[in-house]
C-alpha cells in the first residue's frame, strides 16, 4: 500500500517541510520502506546512500531553502561525492567520485537530499534501460516491458512512489521517452538552461540535464533549482526574470499551436498517433487555435547522427581500445562512427543544423508551440534492445526510432513529455509539447493548463504490475 506521504506531490511535501509538520528524516524513512517494498520488481534504484542522506538531513534546518529537505534521486550518469557512480558501464563499476557534479551541488545547496542513484543504460546510450552492472529496469505498468531510457530508472522511481523528484538527462529523447512510457512528466530544457560540468565539448553539446517529476508544477519547482548561470559552464544561461514555478502556475493558454503526428521524419504507431492527436485537440477547449503543421526537418538524420557520433568519439574514443571488450555493441558502433567521420561530413552537419534552426525559428513565428507524440510506439518487450521497425519501415540503427524527440535536440528547444492517455492494453502515452528555444516559462504554463484539463496525475504512484 502506498504511504500517504508517498502519494503527495513534491510541492505539497515541500509545504509540510516548510511548516515543519514533517522532517527530512521521516521522508527518508518512508522512502526506504517504499523502495524495500517495490524496487525488487522494477530495479529502478540499484545504488542507495541513506546513511549519507540521513547524515545530511541531521546537519541543518532546511525549511527555509527552496527544496526544504525533499529527497531527490540522481541519475547514475551524474557524480555524487562518495557514492558509487557507474555510468551503467562495467568500465566504471567500482567508480566512487570524490566530488559531486555541479548539478548535485546546486540541488544540495537548495536543500535537496540525495538518497540514491537511478539506473541508466551504459553512458546513457539507447532508449532501453539495461546494463551489465545492474541489469534491466522494468516498466511498472507491465514489468515484462521496457521503461525506455536512458532516464528509465528515474521515471520508474517516480511512477512507483520511490521518488518525489528525480534528475534525468536527454540527448535524443533520453528523458522524454521514459516519461512517456511510465506516465510521468519530464522536461528537456533549452541548451544551456541547466549548467553542467562542461567536459570535452564545453561549447558544442547535445545532451542536457533536466527535471523529472509526477506533474508539471513539480517539474517547474525542480527546474528553478537546477537552472541558472554557472561560470564553469560557458554556455549556461542566466536565471529568468520570473521563476519557472511562477510561470507554470499562470496556466497561460497558447494562442495558436501546431500538431504533427510524425514531423515528416518517422513512422508512428497508429494508436499512439491517435491518442496524441485527440489530446492535442483538447487545447481547443481552452480557446486555442490548432492546426496540423510542422517545420521542415529535411536533413535531420544526417545532422543528428553526425553530431551524436562526434560527441561519442570525443568522450569515449580515448577509452575505446582499453574497454572494447566491456562496452556494449551500440557504444562501439557510435564511437567508431565518430572516429571515421570526414571533415566534409562534420562541416555539412554543422551547416545543416544551422539551416534546420532557421527553418524552425520561422515556424515559431507563426505558432506558440508544437505538439507531437513523445514517442512513436507504446512500451515494448524488455528483452528487445531497441525498436527495429514500425510496419514496413525498418530503422537504420538503434537510435533512429527516437527522431521525433531528437528533432528538437538539434535546435536546442525545450521539450516536455506529459501523460495524455492510455493504449487499449492500459499502457501510458506521452504528449510532447515544444516551445521555441529559451521559452520554458511559456512551455510550462501551457503544459500545466493542459494537465488541469486532462486530469491524469492521479494515476500515479502505482504498485508494479506483473
Amino acid at each position: 500500500m502506498v504511504h500517504e506521504l508517498i502519494a503527495l506531490p513534491a510541492r505539497a511535501v515541500r509545504t509540510l517541510l516548510k511548516k515543519q509538520e514533517v522532517s527530512p528524516l521521516e521522508l527518508l524513512d518512508v522512502l526506504e520502506q517504499r523502495i524495500e517494498d517495490v524496487d525488487e520488481a522494477v530495479n529502478a534504484l540499484p545504488t542507495l546512500c541513506f546513511d549519507r542522506a540521513r547524515s545530511r538531513a541531521r546537519s541543518q534546518d532546511f525549511s527555509t531553502l527552496p527544496l526544504a529537505g525533499i529527497p531527490v534521486a540522481i541519475k547514475d550518469l551524474t557524480e555524487v561525492a562518495g557514492v558509487r557512480t557507474t555510468m551503467g558501464s562495467m568500465a566504471y563499476q567500482d567508480h566512487v567520485p570524490e566530488s559531486s557534479d555541479l548539478l548535485v551541488e546546486r540541488i544540495e545547496a537548495a536543500g535537496g537530499i540525495v538518497y540514491g542513484k537511478t539506473n541508466t543504460p551504459e553512458f546513457g546510450a539507447g532508449a532501453n534501460t539495461f546494463n551489465d552492472v545492474f541489469g534491466y529496469t522494468r516498466n511498472p505498468w507491465d514489468t515484462a516491458l521496457s521503461a525506455a531510457g536512458s532516464s528509465g530508472g528515474s521515471a520508474v522511481a517516480l511512477a512507483t512512489g520511490m521518488a518525489w523528484l528525480a534528475t534525468g538527462s536527454d540527448l535524443g529523447g533520453s528523458l522524454r521517452n521514459p516519461a512517456s512510457f511510465c506516465g510521468i512528466a519530464g522536461l528537456r530544457p533549452s541548451q544551456g538552461r541547466v549548467p553542467s560540468d562542461p567536459g570535452e565539448l564545453a561549447f558544442n553539446r547535445l545532451s542536457t540535464d533536466g527535471p523529472m517529476a509526477r506533474n508539471v508544477s513539480d517539474l517547474a519547482m525542480l527546474l528553478d533549482v537546477m537552472a541558472g548561470y554557472d561560470s564553469r559552464d560557458p554556455m549556461s544561461l542566466d536565471d529568468p526574470v520570473i521563476s519557472f514555478e511562477a510561470s507554470a502556475l499562470r496556466k497561460e493558454v497558447p494562442r495558436r499551436i501546431a500538431f504533427s503526428a510524425d514531423l515528416g521524419v518517422t513512422p508512428v504507431d497508429s494508436e499512439v498517433a491517435q491518442i496524441c492527436e485527440e489530446a492535442a485537440m483538447r487545447f481547443a477547449e481552452l480557446g486555442t487555435i490548432i492546426e496540423h503543421d510542422h517545420p521542415d526537418f529535411s536533413g535531420l538524420q544526417e545532422v543528428f547522427q553526425v553530431h551524436r557520433a562526434l560527441s561519442f568519439a570525443t568522450h569515449l574514443g580515448p577509452e575505446l581500445e582499453a574497454n572494447r571488450c566491456v562496452f556494449k555493441p551500440e557504444i562501439v558502433w557510435n564511437v567508431e562512427k565518430g572516429l571515421a567521420l570526414s571533415t566534409k561530413e562534420i562541416m555539412d552537419a554543422m551547416v545543416g543544423r544551422s539551416v534546420i534552426y532557421q527553418r524552425t525559428q520561422r515556424f515559431f513565428s507563426q505558432y506558440d508551440l508544437i505538439l507531437t507524440p513523445a514517442t512513436v510506439v507504446p512500451p515494448y518487450p524488455i528483452e528487445q534492445r531497441f525498436v527495429e521497425r514500425i510496419g514496413d519501415h525498418v530503422f537504420s540503427n538503434y537510435i533512429e526510432w527516437c527522431s521525433i524527440a531528437y528533432a528538437f535536440t538539434v535546435i536546442g528547444a525545450p521539450a516536455l513529455s506529459i501523460p495524455c492517455g492510455f493504449t487499449q492494453s492500459g499502457l501510458p502515452v506521452g504528449l510532447q509539447i515544444v516551445a521555441p528555444p529559451r521559452q520554458e516559462g511559456r512551455l510550462l504554463s501551457a503544459a500545466l493548463a493542459y494537465e488541469a484539463l486532462a486530469q491524469m496525475t492521479h494515476q500515479i504512484p502505482i504498485d508494479p504490475k506483473g
